[in-house]
């Protein structure tokens, strides 16, 4: 099995569908692929099992039904790491929990995501697993400015709300996890920006020092958090992909130029310019079509796989 430092990128598994393969033959598809690295947006007990003994490291989200409880009663909090952690901890290697996935600071939630955080860490820490990291995933429209990268800060409405996570984040030695996408970016500002700028394929930089999107996506946003006083905090990117259907430039030719490419430059290392040669831990999104996720059609056409287990694309995640 790969190392843990091992930059290649891991999978999102998200179970929106119904006609998706049980849990067991999914993480039987991320054993014999070699895949080290998974998130899950809820723990699963079936996927939990599944992943005794594989070596593989996990990202696990707290549902968001569960967030207020968490949040209130710290005694929810270690009943839930002792239901859903616990019983695993000897053989699941537990990375990150990730309370809120893309909660924006008007969202009811987003008053759940601080002290729950907090609730989870000291369950974590009474449960001698304090070595799991405790975290939120975010989205780019937290930034109020995004371009160029230096010039990257969170908006006026977003700043307090980043700024009270990033003050949990900062000592307890977490990340901030990240959900970036090129593709949103490129869909909805195609004359200002590029499809090869999007898909890793320009030739050379533009006039900000930038060969592509995802790492002036990223720069930005580490460029955000220098200015609420977060210079060393790292980003992990929890989500990032392309549809292969579904809207404008989503297509099987052009899903399988942004992940392999996104891959391929995950695995060189060479980071991005704000931050080079520093590792990019990425998780590509997501496994399965889901068929059933609301919203725009392209929500439905981000797997790597069909539903029926065929490859979607032929990606190469081993070797050069």
């Amino acid at each position: 099995m790969i190392a843990a430092q091992s930059p290649e990128p891991g999978i999102c598994y998200g179970v929106n569908g119904n006609n998706l393969p049980s849990k067991k033959e999914t993480i039987d598809i991320f054993k014999s692929n070699g895949i080290t690295k998974i998130r899950i947006y809820f723990p699963d007990a079936e996927a939990l099992e599944a992943l005794r003994g594989s070596n593989i490291e996990l990202t696990a989200d707290v549902a968001k039904e569960s967030l207020q409880a968490i949040s209130s009663d710290p005694n929810a909090a270690k009943d839930w790491v002792n239901t859903n952690i616990v019983p695993y901890s000897q053989d699941v290697r537990f990375k990150y929990i990730t309370l809120g996935n893309e909660i924006h600071p008007g969202d009811v939630e987003a008053q759940y995501i601080l002290s729950g955080m907090q609730n989870i860490h000291n369950a974590l820490a009474s449960s001698n697993l304090g070595q799991i990291k405790v975290s939120t995933a975010i989205d780019l429209s937290l930034l109020g400015n995004s371009y160029p990268p230096s010039d990257g800060a969170f908006s006026e409405a977003a700043t307090a709300y980043m700024q009270q996570i990033v003050n949990f984040l900062v000592p307890n030695g977490s990340p901030l996890l990240a959900n970036i996408y090129s593709y949103f970016a490129y869909a909805s500002d195609q004359v200002n920006i590029p499809l090869e700028y999007a898909l890793f394929t320009q030739q050379g930089n533009n006039a900000v020092g930038y060969q592509n999107l995802f790492d002036a996506m990223l720069d930005s946003t580490y460029a955000a958090l220098e200015k609420i006083g977060a210079n060393n905090l790292q980003i992990v990117v929890s989500e990032s992909g392309w549809p292969s259907s579904g809207g404008v430039g989503a297509s099987i030719q052009n899903g399988g130029a942004y992940y392999q490419n996104l891959i391929n430059h995950v695995k060189s290392g060479t980071g991005t310019p704000k931050r080079p040669n520093q590792p990019i831990e990425t998780y590509l999104f997501a496994m399965w079509d889901e068929n059933l996720k609301p919203g725009a059609e392209t929500e439905r056409h981000f797997g790597l796989l069909h539903a029926d287990k065929s490859r979607k694309y032929e990606l190469h995640f081993h070797g050069n």
